[in-house]
């Protein structure tokens, strides 16, 4: 007689760095993927992280790449499937309830902050931005509310006070991982751990435009360092105007060592010595230490 039990079965939602890690952890627990919705990669946009649709040829796992407006009418093909569970991992549409409601066990999805803060849209940049020392990945139930439902993980990560979105992310995508790592043995049982992920203790963003990168010279000098390693290349980059052209900053110092002939009256870049400053409307500089014309980023 055979006693084996069967393999618990997943329907897995992903993209960027964050899906081809936790598909990966998810494989190495055993857990039988019956097919991944991913994206097609935009030809216009910066693609600078893993591909989970590589990763599922290698693997040989079924993919699709459907647009937002298919998925409900891939729900019969989600009702057949009726997996133990339902993961998202940095899928971009919305998944709707009806979708949600096809996971037997739960629908989970993995969030790039300590949840309740920062729920919504480009999580990592938004700490920068508000100068936050820490953030993490958040292992959650979803709801029909983003980013609502209950904790069933977290995992913290430091944020350095010069470290670009970039470094965090990859922090962030580690810890993703490690949060897959330590609930999958609780999952693999059936059982959910739950924890009240607590709304009016965090806050909810939106997504971020390029035009949200443009520097405001009156803002003081902490706000701006924070917006330039927030959106630093390979995301959209801060900027601003100088000499009739735009610039994309892509890293700054603060606190930097002045020379005396700068004028710390009078906010705006100014070049110094072959150095490049930047006032702040505190009376106070940032040296700029990496820039481009935005024609070249």
């Amino acid at each position: 007689m055979n006693t084996a039990k069967a393999p618990i079965r997943a329907l897995v939602f992903a993209y960027h760095d964050v899906g081809v890690g936790c598909i990966t952890a998810l494989l190495d627990a055993g857990v039988q993927i019956e097919l991944v919705v991913t994206h097609a990669d935009d030809p216009h946009e910066n693609i600078w992280f893993g591909s989970v649709a590589a990763l599922c040829q290698e693997r040989g796992i079924p993919y699709i790449q459907p647009e937002a407006s298919d998925l409900f009418k891939l729900l019969p093909q989600f009702q057949k499937i009726a997996p133990d569970y339902i993961f998202s991992f940095y899928y971009r549409h919305l998944i709707s309830s009806d979708i949600l409601a096809t996971a037997r066990i739960a629908a989970l999805n993995m969030h790039g902050s300590l949840l309740p803060k920062y729920r919504g849209r480009a999580p990592v940049n938004w700490a920068i931005l508000h100068g936050e020392t820490e953030t993490g990945a958040s292992l959650h139930i979803m709801e029909a509310k983003p980013d609502a439902g209950d904790i069933v993980g977290q995992v913290a990560v430091p944020i350095g006070p010069d470290e670009d979105a970039t470094a965090v992310f990859a922090k962030v995508s580690n810890a993703a991982i490690e949060v897959m790592q330590a609930a999958l043995p609780e999952l693999l049982q059936g059982r959910v751990p739950r924890t009240p992920n607590l709304l009016a203790n965090g806050s909810y963003f939106g997504g971020r435009k390029p035009e949200d990168g443009r520097i405001q010279w009156s803002q003081d000098a902490l706000q701006v360092h924070n917006l330039i390693r927030a959106v630093a290349p390979p995301y959209p980059g801060a900027f601003t105007d100088w000499q009739g052209a735009r610039m994309v900053i892509a890293k700054s110092k603060l606190n930097p060592a002045l020379p005396s002939s700068l004028d710390l009256g009078r906010p705006g870049i100014q070049v110094v010595d072959n150095r490049v400053f930047g006032i702040c409307g505190n009376h106070q500089a940032i040296e700029i230490m990496a820039w481009q014309p935005a024609s070249a980023n």
